[in-house]
C-alpha cells in the first residue's frame, strides 16, 4: 500500500466518533479479551442496516454489544436483532450495552449457543440482514447458513473478511485464513449473490442475495 493510500485509509478509519454508550461497551469488551468491530466498521453496519430499513437481523458473535448497537441504530425502529454467542459473559455484556443504549427488551433476542447449534433453528428466507462475526474457522459454514435464512434482497456482511489482512498473502496458510478464502470462493461461485470486498477495518465483505 502506498503511503498516500495508507493515509487515506487511516483518515477514513478515524472519522467516526463514538458516543459514551459505545465507548463503555468497547471497554467492557477489552476487559473480557474481546476486540469488537472498529468504529469505522460500526458506522458501516449502521449505514447498511439503514439502507435496507432492516426489520429482522441476525448477528453471529455478539461483539459484546458494539456491533449490535450499530445495527439496531440503523434498523427500522420496530426491527429486532437476534444475537448469539457461546460465551455467556460476552452475551451478558451485550445485554447490558443494549439496555444502556435505550433499546427495549423486545427488540433484541440474545441466545447463548454456538452458531452450528443455533442457526439451523432459524427459518428459511426470514431475515433482512445477517452479520457473520463468529469463530473464524467456521466462516464458510456460517455464510452458507446465512444464505439460507436471508430473504431475497437481504444483506450478508462478513467482518474481518481479510483475516487481519492475511488473505491477500498467498504464503499465509493458517486455518482462519484458509477459511476466509474458502468463504469468498463459495460466494464467488454462488449465482444468487452479488458481493464486494471493502477495506474498512480488516476487511468487510458485503453481499446481497438476488433470489
Amino acid at each position: 500500500m502506498s503511503a498516500e493510500k495508507h493515509s487515506s485509509w487511516s483518515y477514513a478509519e478515524a472519522l467516526p466518533v463514538e458516543d459514551e454508550v459505545l465507548v463503555r461497551a468497547r471497554d467492557r469488551g477489552y476487559e473480557l479479551g474481546v476486540h469488537p468491530v472498529s468504529a469505522a466498521v460500526g458506522s458501516l453496519l449502521t449505514v447498511l442496516a439503514s439502507m435496507i430499513a432492516a426489520r429482522t437481523a441476525v448477528e453471529i458473535g455478539s461483539g459484546v454489544g458494539v456491533s449490535g448497537i450499530c445495527l439496531l441504530r440503523g434498523m427500522n425502529p420496530k426491527g429486532t436483532l437476534t444475537t448469539m454467542d457461546p460465551d455467556i459473559e460476552h452475551l451478558d455484556a451485550s445485554r447490558q450495552a443494549f439496555i444502556e443504549a435505550g433499546f427495549p427488551s423486545h427488540r433484541t433476542r440474545a441466545i447463548n449457543g454456538r452458531s452450528q447449534d443455533v442457526l439451523p433453528r432459524l427459518a428459511d428466507a426470514s431475515y433482512d440482514l445477517v452479520l457473520v462475526d463468529g469463530a473464524r474457522q467456521r466462516v464458510t459454514a456460517d455464510v452458507m447458513e446465512a444464505a439460507r435464512i436471508l430473504r431475497p434482497g437481504g444483506t450478508l456482511i462478513i467482518n474481518d473478511a481479510l483475516d487481519e489482512d492475511k488473505v491477500p498473502q498467498p504464503a499465509v496458510r493458517r486455518p482462519s485464513t484458509l477459511a476466509a478464502r474458502q468463504a469468498q470462493r463459495w460466494l464467488r461461485d454462488e449465482e444468487n449473490f452479488n458481493w464486494v470486498m471493502l477495506p474498512t477495518g480488516t476487511g468487510v465483505l458485503v453481499a446481497v442475495r438476488r433470489s
